[in-house]
């Protein structure tokens, strides 16, 4: 994926407001950042942070948290930030490999993952948010009883994603291969800017929620 990268982007990020500075100092501690001491949600790979901002807006009662690796696209999810009033929602700058080293055993209790990198390449399985590797990271992050959402449009992705699931300590709870059509889990869908983009082409999203054994 090419990103244009933004002259400064790391730098206004170090300041801003919005996101939480060196994320592994606040490990086990993340709810005391919040004004209430609500269930932590969060989405890894954000994005521009249109999905979670939703989210946040429309679940006051949850506090979340969006991870994002490239700098360039973190600073457009603070700029947008400033057009809303959410108290609930901080971000990170980071990859999400180090995940389980900036949160605690147990202090998640949901994670979404949305159209993920794909790494269409056999040799490069193991960098995609919905494998085993990245899975068992998760897994030590939720809840007992903590879910995983993930949503792609891309078919083989999705299909990889469903072979790895129980590798990674997690059971199936619920799937589909064309989300927009089936009724129960379209039921309270906030879409992605992707996912927008991809269904009103005519591309069938796809869509698991697993639960951790």
């Amino acid at each position: 994926m090419r990103l244009r990268h933004i002259k400064g982007a790391e730098e206004t990020i170090a300041t801003n407001r919005f996101v939480v500075q060196n994320p592994e100092e606040s490990k086990g501690k993340w709810r005391a950042l919040f004004p209430q001491n609500n269930p932590i949600h969060i989405e890894v790979g954000m994005g521009k942070g249109r999905f979670i901002m939703d989210m946040a807006e429309a679940h006051p009662d949850i506090n979340y948290i969006g991870i994002e690796m490239y700098s360039s696209v973190l600073l457009r999810a603070t700029q947008k930030m400033e057009e809303r009033t959410l108290d609930n929602l901080k971000f990170i700058l980071m990859d999400a490999v180090k995940i389980d080293e900036c949160f605690a055993e147990g202090e998640v209790d949901r994670i979404y993952l949305n159209f993920s990198d794909p790494w269409p390449k056999d040799r490069h399985a193991k960098r995609r948010l919905p494998s085993r590797r990245f899975l068992e990271k998760f897994h030590k992050i939720l809840v007992h009883d903590g879910e995983i959402e993930f949503k792609t449009d891309n078919r083989a992705l999705f299909d990889f994603a469903l072979e790895e699931v129980e590798a990674g300590g997690f059971s199936l709870v619920k799937h589909t291969f064309d989300l927009h059509n089936d009724s129960e889990l379209m039921e309270g869908n906030i879409m992605t800017e992707y996912e927008e983009r991809f269904s009103s082409i005519g591309n069938p999203i796809c869509k698991y929620i697993i639960r951790r054994l």
